[in-house]
C-alpha cells in the first residue's frame, strides 16, 4: 500500500505552502489528492514530485496557469531547458533582455510568497515581501510587475470563495499602507498636473485606486486619494475643487451593477470639459459602454496608463 503525506509533509517536501498548494489544486487542478473520512487531504509521491516540479518551473520564470495542464514529462523538459541556460545568463552584467527575464523571475516567485503570506494572514511576511521586491525592482517595477498582478490574485482567489473577505481586507491594508509610504522619484512640482483617484459608488475594493495613485505619483503628478466607494457628486467636488487635470477610477468588482453606468454619467456631467475620467480595472470592460458614451479613456493594463502619465504630464494642458 502507498505511504501518502499530510497537506504539511507535501509542503516541505515540495518547497510549496499549504495555502498555495490549496490554490493551484482549486483553480487548477494540478493534483488531486485523496481525503480522509475527516475530509483531510492525502499526497502521493508522485503528486509530491508534481508538485515539487510546479514549483521549480514558477521560479524559473513560469506562469502556473499557463503550465499547470503539463505533463510531468513536459515540466521536466522546461526546467532542464532553463537550467542549461548559458552561464552568461547568469552573469551580473545581465543583457537587457536577460535582465527582464530576471526580474519576471524574482517577480513571479515574490507573488507567489505574497499569496502565501495573505493566506496565512502574516504580516510581517507580506510587509518582508514587498519591501524586498521594491529594493530590487524599484517603485515601478514592483507595481508593474508584483503588486498589481498580486491585487488581480487575491480579487479572483476571492470572488472564487478560495480567499475570505479577512484575507482580502487584509492583503489591501498592508498593500495601501506599503504604497502610501513610498517616497516620490523626485521633488514635487507645484505645477505639475493633478489626478483625483477613486472608486466609483458600489466599487468596494480600493487597491487599484492605490495603486492608480502611487504609479501617477511616480511620475510626477500631484495626487489626491481619496479611496473607496465614492458618489460621483463627491469626487466631481473633490475634482473641481483642486482643478484636477485627471479623475481616476479604478473598477475592479462587482462587473454587472446596474446603478454604476448613471454614476459615471452623473460624474460626466458634473466635471469641467477638459477633465479626462481615466478608468481601469478588471471589471473596467464591462462598463465599456458607459466608458465610451461619456468619453472615458478605458486602460487595459498599467503600461498604458503609465504612458499616458508620461505623455501627459509632459502636454501643455489647455482648458
Amino acid at each position: 500500500m502507498e505511504l501518502l503525506h499530510s497537506i504539511q509533509q507535501a509542503a516541505e517536501r515540495s518547497g510549496l505552502t499549504p495555502f498555495v498548494i490549496r490554490a493551484w489544486e482549486r483553480r487548477y487542478g494540478v493534483v488531486s489528492p485523496d481525503r480522509t473520512g475527516t475530509n483531510r487531504r492525502k499526497y502521493t509521491e508522485g503528486e509530491i514530485e508534481r508538485l515539487t516540479l510546479l514549483r521549480k518551473a514558477t521560479q524559473s520564470g513560469h506562469r502556473i496557469g499557463e503550465i499547470a495542464k503539463l505533463s510531468n514529462d513536459q515540466l521536466k523538459e522546461l526546467i532542464r531547458a532553463t537550467d542549461s541556460a548559458p552561464a552568461g545568463v547568469l552573469d551580473q552584467r545581465l543583457s537587457p533582455d536577460a535582465e527582464k527575464s530576471s526580474a519576471k523571475t524574482h517577480a513571479l516567485r515574490a507573488v507567489r510568497e505574497a499569496l502565501s503570506a495573505i493566506g496565512d494572514l502574516d504580516t510581517t511576511a507580506l510587509e518582508t515581501c514587498l519591501e524586498t521586491t521594491s529594493l530590487r525592482l524599484g517603485v515601478h517595477g514592483a507595481l508593474i510587475h508584483l503588486i498589481a498582478p498580486l491585487a488581480r490574485e487575491v480579487g479572483e482567489l476571492w470572488a472564487e470563495g478560495e480567499l475570505t473577505t479577512a484575507h482580502e481586507h487584509f492583503a489591501s491594508e498592508i498593500i495601501c499602507r506599503f504604497l502610501a509610504r513610498q517616497p516620490r522619484a523626485f521633488a514635487l512640482d507645484p505645477n505639475a498636473p493633478l489626478m483625483v483617484a477613486a472608486t466609483p459608488a458600489g466599487q468596494l475594493h480600493e487597491v487599484g485606486a492605490a495603486i492608480v495613485s502611487a504609479l501617477a505619483r511616480d511620475f510626477g503628478w500631484r495626487v489626491l486619494y481619496l479611496g473607496a466607494n465614492l458618489p460621483a457628486a463627491d469626487i466631481a467636488h473633490a475634482a473641481i475643487a483642486q482643478k484636477a487635470r485627471a479623475v481616476g477610477l479604478s473598477i475592479v468588482f462587482p462587473g454587472d451593477d446596474p446603478a454604476l453606468a448613471d454614476e459615471l454619467r452623473q460624474l460626466r456631467r458634473l466635471l469641467p470639459r477638459k477633465t479626462s475620467i481615466l478608468a481601469g480595472g478588471r471589471a473596467a470592460a464591462a462598463y465599456r459602454k458607459a466608458l465610451d458614451e461619456i468619453g472615458a479613456i478605458l486602460f487595459d493594463d498599467l503600461d498604458a496608463f503609465a504612458g499616458y502619465l508620461r505623455r501627459a504630464r509632459l502636454t501643455p494642458h489647455t482648458g
